[in-house]
């Protein structure tokens, strides 16, 4: 058998030990089909098998989020200016500043979690002065975790809130001492006026949802994501909001892998949902790059236990019990795996009395099922999760939140949050994931600094007997999450027979310095035998690059996670904007018309900026002979 493609001359890293002195993979058809020497994969090679010298870089299994809302994050995209990883609070000011000035009417400028006032030098977040003073005019959304938003004035005007709008019923709609409101709007701790407030604003044109979601996988591919379960998400509608990722599937322009689960949208209709789906979709449905996983993360809203940190834990009412059992034995009946968003240990005690109850008459017998989050269970759940037969997805929350965490419930208490080494010891399949992108960030390897170094991101130590081995997280984000799709057995390594996913790192993971990993990307991702995102040494690998739409995108300038060295060539771009700007409207000003010529289609300025002889701004006539003038 011989190989479309061999990567060579590498430092492989394969959980399988008949791997672990690897350092070539040979791959056919979107499989593995070799791994082992230079001198065993060479000879898979035919003439027109494409082959990559790694040049000793360090190559790991495909990156995997077990729990991510990529479906929703990618309709929205392109909207969004992201401040992930941007060092300090000037440098996210000055981002807005500019996006405002260049966010057309009547779109919001709006910056949607990912980030943590911790992160930044100034460690505060901004003030609503600050933004109504950048912002007099263009609506500004700023989410923070899923605590609060900040909308400027020209935001709660297009929005509606007045004196007189009544808060829904576990958020805040904060009022000065005249009862207007401020713009701080505050999940208490249901995070429901938050998801409504941002569902307010402005959508992209299906096109561009089309465009922006490709643009967020190849985000994801800077990272090394190669595989996502999506975890559903509020105001994310079955099938309308899935129509984008289905289309791109049938058009083989997907480059991660999505399993999906079913998130319901209606309280007190939650049976309904489930019941309907169950009706009209097949379990699994779809292929290797697309595919239905089951339900959740939300099953009953009354089971929705908020994880905000700032706030005191919330005690779910007395009736959720009833709901949840009604959902479980629907779904248990059928068969169909599900999974549920869990904070608290008190939470998840009952939430395991409604399972256990079930399982004694229907019993789930092996069906996969899934806890989310599960910050502060304790030992005695985590034994009756593995009775059960559930695994546990773990995310990166703490790492944002960690010092809030701590505040409230002291350092020894988030030396364990979550005990995912226990949950290992006690052989809970446990996977990575980010909850991305309105909690935290999509970027793994904050989530694996998180895991490894102990600390959050803004250098609060945590953990310290309960870091992980670098070797472990990154299981957590590979092999551990393929469990969470049922398919551990063709992904989540580098194995013969095995998707080809993988990923080639700019520095060695496993010999950086602790700071450094946060700062991993990738420069080539392959994507079941693809390659999909490729730079530096390999950009001659890369894809054909696709415009980004609509061309005020904050992505356009910053490209979502912060990266210095394109946001310092971005500034300089912005200046070179300017200038141009200012020689554009002299131009204009000398000949009086601009803008598009409904004759003959040209542009007039851009054809009076070019070299060619049509820039005689006195006599507009030019190489093109337009005598649009008299019209």
């Amino acid at each position: 058998m011989k190989a479309d493609i061999i990567l060579f001359n590498g430092k492989i890293h394969s959980f399988a030990t008949i791997n672990k002195t690897a350092r070539a993979v040979a791959i056919k058809d979107g499989k593995f089909i070799a791994v082992g020497s230079d001198a065993e994969i060479l000879a898979y090679s035919q003439p027109d098998t494409k082959l990559i010298d790694l040049h000793q870089k360090r190559v790991v299994p495909g990156i995997n989020d077990s729990h991510i809302h990529l479906i929703r994050g990618g309709l929205n995209y392109n909207l969004e200016l992201r401040w992930d990883g941007v060092p300090s609070l000037a440098d996210a000011m000055r981002m807005l500043k500019e996006q405002v000035d260049r966010t057309p009417s009547p779109q919001w400028v709006r910056v949607v979690g990912g980030w943590s006032e911790f992160q930044f030098a100034e460690r505060r977040m901004p003030t609503l002065d600050e933004i109504n003073a950048i912002a007099p005019e263009t609506p500004v959304f700023i989410l923070h975790l899923y605590d609060r938003a900040f909308l400027n004035r020209a935001a709660l005007k297009v929005i509606g809130f007045t004196k007189d709008t009544p808060a829904p019923q576990g958020g805040v709609i904060q009022k000065d001492a005249k009862g207007e409101p401020t713009g701080l709007i505050i999940a208490s701790p249901n995070a429901m006026i938050l998801y409504s407030t941002l569902a307010k604003g402005p959508k992209l044109s299906y096109e561009h949802q089309i465009n922006s979601t490709r643009h967020y996988m190849k985000e994801l591919n800077r990272f090394g994501i190669t595989s996502v379960i999506d975890a559903g998400g509020g105001f994310q509608n079955y099938p309308d909001d899935y129509k984008v990722v289905n289309e791109l599937n049938e058009k083989k322009q997907l480059t991660v892998r999505i399993a999906y689960n079913l998130f319901t949208q209606r309280p007190k209709q939650e049976f309904e949902d489930f019941d309907e789906w169950i009706q009209e979709v097949k379990l699994y449905q779809g292929d290797d790059m697309y595919r239905h996983n089951g339900a959740g993360e939300m099953l009953v809203f009354s089971a929705a236990d908020f994880e905000d940190f700032l706030q005191p834990r919330p005690d779910l009412p007395e009736h959720m019990e009833a709901e949840l059992e009604k959902v479980i034995r629907l779904l248990v009946a059928n068969r169909w795996p599900f999974r549920l968003h869990a904070t608290y240990n008190e939470s998840i005690t009952r939430f395991l009395n409604v399972f256990e109850k079930v399982n004694k008459e229907i019993p789930f017998n092996d069906l996969p099922w899934i806890f989310d989050h599960a910050e502060t269970i304790d030992d005695r759940n985590i034994e009756r999760v593995k009775a059960l037969g559930g695994g546990i997805a773990i995310q990166s929350r703490m790492a944002y939140q960690g010092e809030y965490f701590t505040e409230r419930y002291g350092a020894k208490a988030a030396e364990n949050t979550p005990p995912i080494q226990k949950m290992l010891d006690m052989q809970i399949p446990v996977g990575g994931g980010s909850d991305a992108t309105r909690v935290s960030s999509y970027n793994p390897w904050v989530s694996m600094y998180w895991l490894t170094a102990g600390k959050t991101v803004g250098g609060l130590q945590l953990y310290n007997e309960s870091r992980l081995s670098r070797d472990t997280a990154l299981q957590l984000y590979t092999r551990g999450s393929a469990w969470f799709s049922q398919e551990q057995n063709k992904k989540g390594d580098i194995q013969t027979g095995m998707l080809a996913d993988l990923v080639v790192l700019d520095r060695d993971y496993f010999t950086v310095e602790e700071e450094d990993i946060k700062n991993i990307e990738s420069v080539l991702t392959v994507v079941n035998g693809k390659i999909v995102y490729a730079k530096g040494d390999f950009s001659s690998f890369s894809p054909p690059s696709i415009p980004i739409l609509p061309d005020w995108s904050p992505t356009n300038i910053y490209n979502g996670y912060y990266h210095a060295e394109s946001h310092n060539k971005s500034a300089i771009d912005i200046k070179l904007q300017k200038s141009n700007s200012a020689i554009n409207n002299a131009a204009q000003q000398i000949h009086c018309c601009s803008g598009s010529c409904d004759v003959h289609a040209h542009d007039h300025n851009a054809a009076r900026m070019s070299n060619i002889p049509v820039n005689n701004y006195n006599a507009f006539w030019g190489a093109l002979g337009c005598s649009c003038f008299a019209f």
